[in-house]
C-alpha cells in the first residue's frame, strides 16, 4: 500500500469537507451509527474492554472521535480521554457536548493521525470507531496506534466493512437479499428524512470513505499482519449486523437469516 503525498492530501481535505457538510447532522444522518441497538452494543464492548486492560490507569485516546459517540460513553465510565479528529467542525461539536469535562478530563485536538505525536505506551487504551476506511494510510495508523499503548493495553477498532461485505454469500438468494436490503435502506432513511422535514445535503464520499469500496476494501489479513508485527498478545476480529435505518427495513430480518455480517471490529490486547 503506498500512496503519494498529493493523494494523502486528497483524502485529507475530502474527509474535512464531508465532516463539514455533515457534522451538525451527523447523528440523524446515521443511524448505522445511532440506532439504540447500535449504541447498546458499543457500550456493552467498551464495558468488556475496560475489564481486559492490565493495571488500567483509565487514560484513553480516541482517533477519529468525531462528535464524541465513544468519547462519551469513556468519560462516563471515568476515563481522562484525549479525543482526536481531523474536521475542526466535529471537534467543536465534540467540546460542546462535553464541555463540563474540559479540561480535566477532556483533551480536543484537531489534527490529522500522521500528525499526533503522542509517548511510547501512553494510553490504556486507544479506539476507533469508524476510522480506518477513512484514511489514506490505515495500516500505517494501526501501528501508530500500537506505539501509544502500553503493555497489558488494549486497542479497540470497530465499524469497518467485514471480508463478507462485498464478497463470501453462499447462495445466488442471499445475494439478491443483500442487494434489496442494501438498496432499500437509502429509500427507507429518505422517507423517515421527508416524514422530521430534514433537508439531506448532498455529500460526495467518494474519497473520503477510500478503502470502502469493492474495488480497494479493507484487507483484514494484513490487519491480522500489523498485529503480529507489533508485538500485541492476542487479537480477535467478531462480525456482526447493522441497523442501518431509523424506520424498521422488512428486509432486514430475511437478510440476518440468510447473509453473512457486513461488519466488523477488533480487540487487540498489547
Amino acid at each position: 500500500m503506498t500512496f503519494d503525498q498529493s493523494l494523502r492530501d486528497q483524502i485529507h481535505q475530502a474527509n474535512i469537507e464531508v465532516h463539514r457538510s455533515e457534522a451538525k447532522l451527523y447523528e440523524l444522518l446515521h443511524p448505522e451509527v445511532y440506532s439504540k441497538k447500535e449504541q447498546k452494543r458499543i457500550i456493552t464492548q467498551l464495558k468488556k474492554i475496560d475489564n481486559l486492560i492490565l493495571d488500567n490507569k483509565k487514560v484513553a485516546l480516541d482517533v477519529g472521535a468525531g462528535v464524541g459517540n465513544l468519547t462519551g460513553k469513556l468519560l462516563e465510565m471515568g476515563y481522562r480521554v484525549t479525543a482526536t479528529d481531523i474536521s475542526p467542525e466535529m471537534c467543536a461539536i465534540l467540546k460542546r457536548k462535553y464541555a463540563a469535562y474540559l479540561p480535566d478530563k477532556l483533551t480536543v485536538l484537531n489534527a490529522p493521525i500522521e500528525d499526533l505525536t503522542f509517548s511510547v505506551g501512553q494510553f490504556d487504551l486507544v479506539t476507533c470507531y469508524s476510522v480506518l476506511h477513512h484514511l489514506p494510510d490505515y495500516l500505517s495508523a494501526i501501528r501508530t496506534f500500537s506505539g501509544f499503548l502500553k503493555k497489558g493495553g488494549v486497542l479497540y477498532i470497530d465499524h469497518e466493512a467485514s471480508p463478507f461485505y462485498w464478497t463470501g454469500e453462499e447462495s445466488m438468494l442471499a445475494s439478491i437479499i443483500k442487494g434489496l436490503t442494501f438498496h432499500a435502506t437509502p429509500i427507507i432513511n429518505g422517507v423517515y428524512f421527508q416524514i422530521i422535514g430534514l433537508k439531506v445535503p448532498t455529500i460526495d464520499y467518494t474519497l473520503s470513505d477510500y478503502w470502502h469500496k469493492k474495488e480497494h476494501a479493507l484487507d483484514h489479513r494484513a490487519v491480522i499482519k500489523v498485529f503480529k508485527q507489533e508485538g500485541f498478545t492476542s487479537f480477535k476480529r467478531s462480525d456482526h449486523y447493522l441497523t442501518g435505518t431509523w424506520l424498521p427495513n422488512p428486509l432486514s430480518y430475511l437478510y440476518r437469516l440468510v447473509c453473512k455480517p457486513e461488519m466488523s471490529f477488533w480487540v487487540a490486547e498489547k
